[in-house]
């Protein structure tokens, strides 16, 4: 049974991010399902990235469903700009995600697939992985089930910008990534890069 990811990407208004996460600190203070609580640092940015176990559900869609008959989603006010909420399939050969410093670098990546690509970049993916990871850990790995489809995400913590400009230039180096035959199956890309909220338990 494969793993399930609740995904929430909240846009806030220019440079109220800060104002923004500590409502959500409050909000989210008793979210026993919470993973990951981020900010966008480089590429889309003023966003908040809120990540949750969805092994429930049932449990995942009433609380979705509570966010949008409030009448202040998150008690984020005049701050919410546009909100987004998916849910995710893990590849079931990346272990699931567990909280811990191990940041505070986080590169989220967003492919949208082309039709049909899923499963030829998932077996792509499970061979080639293993040696990735030898460099740098992956944390995620999963697949769109709402929303937009295909979208693949991937997520990726480094200690630094230079840790991961450097761990980058050495895995194409080494051959072992990008995944051969890999980008034939992607139709678009998107790189960004997240900075952990100070409350949030993957950091």
């Amino acid at each position: 049974m494969p793993l399930h990811y609740d995904v929430t990407t909240i846009t806030v208004a220019a440079g109220q991010h800060g104002k923004a996460l500590s409502a959500l600190e409050r909000q989210l203070a008793d979210d026993r399902a919470l993973l990951a609580c981020w900010y966008s640092e480089i590429g889309a940015l003023n966003r908040i990235l809120i990540i949750r176990e969805a092994a429930d559900a049932a449990a995942t869609l009433e609380r979705r469903q509570s966010v949008l008959a409030s009448s202040d989603p998150f008690n984020l006010g005049a701050l919410l700009g546009k909100l987004e909420m998916d849910t995710y399939s893990a590849f079931e050969f990346v272990p699931p995600i567990t909280p811990g410093a191990i940041g505070p670098i986080f590169e989220v990546r967003i492919y949208t697939l082309k039709h049909q690509g899923l499963t030829p970049t998932a077996e792509l993916w499970r061979k080639s992985v293993p040696g990735r990871a030898a460099l740098s850990p992956l944390l995620a790995a999963m697949s769109s089930l709402t929303g937009e489809v295909i979208r693949f995400m991937h997520i990726w913590p480094y200690k630094s910008f230079e840790e991961r400009t450097s761990l980058r230039a050495k895995a194409i180096a080494d051959g072992v990534w990008p995944p051969p035959g890999g980008p034939d199956h992607i139709a678009t890309m998107q790189s960004d890069i997240y900075l952990p909220a100070s409350f949030s338990p993957t950091r």
